[in-house]
């Protein structure tokens, strides 16, 4: 394990100083979403294919104006796919108008109502896609042996759940994900379910390599601020993790001067 809070983030070979991966929906417009993702800091950047433009709609704005691929790595992604079949399709659409871009987050979802993952499907479009020569970072549940899986399958990068997509009910399973971090050969990051920045401070304490996060920054009343706080919360995470910290104690306090081994003045004959 590396010691020290500035050790970066690998992905698929290429190194990141930020371990916050932001979302671009929801956002009021897309200056917005560009002043939000200047204050988190992120470096990956990642976009639903099927709700935004960058490219595939000639004659509207596109997200690519305001966060061009020179800047940030776009991280394409399948919201809103229900199946193996329809993400696999949206991705190869996503390499064709960024000319080739392998770098992508395979979601598929087998709910609509709580966006929970379809794991079958998950795990189907998974093998596709890394056949494919894709390089696939996937949100999942926080099972184990299905991260383990993934993780044989070839994929990057495992990002179970930390509760469901935009409910901002914060980690419901640190145990989950403890099992999956020290199995993992992989980066661990939360993908869903943060709703503040403590959140993310507590996925970072865990031990996980990043949190990636749309609604809880787009959601805020102040977005900007919101994603300033976010930073700080994954960086503050990060720090107490690789500093270790003090064992819980249930049955006794410790004070905190020492109560022995002190100069106690002589006494008067």
């Amino acid at each position: 394990m590396k010691n020290s809070p500035n050790d970066p983030l690998v992905i698929a070979g290429k190194a990141y100083q930020s371990r916050l991966l932001v979302g671009t929906g929801k956002y009021q417009d897309f200056e917005q979403t560009r002043q939000a993702i200047d204050a988190s800091g992120a470096e990956i950047i990642t976009v639903a294919i099927r709700r935004t433009n960058i490219g595939q709609h000639a004659n509207e704005p596109s997200l690519l104006e305001y966060l061009p691929p020179s800047q940030f790595t776009l991280l394409p992604n399948t919201a809103g796919c229900y199946s193996a079949e329809d993400a696999v399709r949206t991705l190869r659409l996503a390499r064709e108008l960024l000319d080739g871009h392998r770098l992508v987050k395979l979601e598929v979802l087998g709910d609509p109502h709580t966006l929970f993952p379809n794991m079958p499907e998950t795990l189907s479009a998974a093998k596709t896609l890394v056949a494919d020569g894709f390089d696939v970072m996937v949100y999942c549940t926080d099972d184990p042996v299905q991260c383990r899986m993934l993780e044989d399958i070839g994929c990057v990068a495992v990002m179970p759940l930390a509760s469901l997509i935009g409910s901002g009910m914060g980690i419901l399973n640190p145990w989950n994900l403890r099992l999956i971090i020290d199995q993992a050969r992989v980066p661990v990051l939360v993908d869903a379910g943060v709703g503040t920045a403590s959140d993310a401070t507590i996925a970072m304490e865990l031990g996980c390599d990043g949190v990636l996060m749309n609604t809880a920054i787009a959601g805020a009343h102040q977005p900007v601020l919101m994603a300033s706080a976010m930073k700080k919360g994954v960086e503050a995470g990060r720090e107490a993790f690789l500093a270790g910290r003090v064992p819980r104690k249930t049955y006794q306090a410790a004070p905190s001067s020492p109560t022995t081994g002190l100069i106690t003045p002589k006494s008067r004959t």
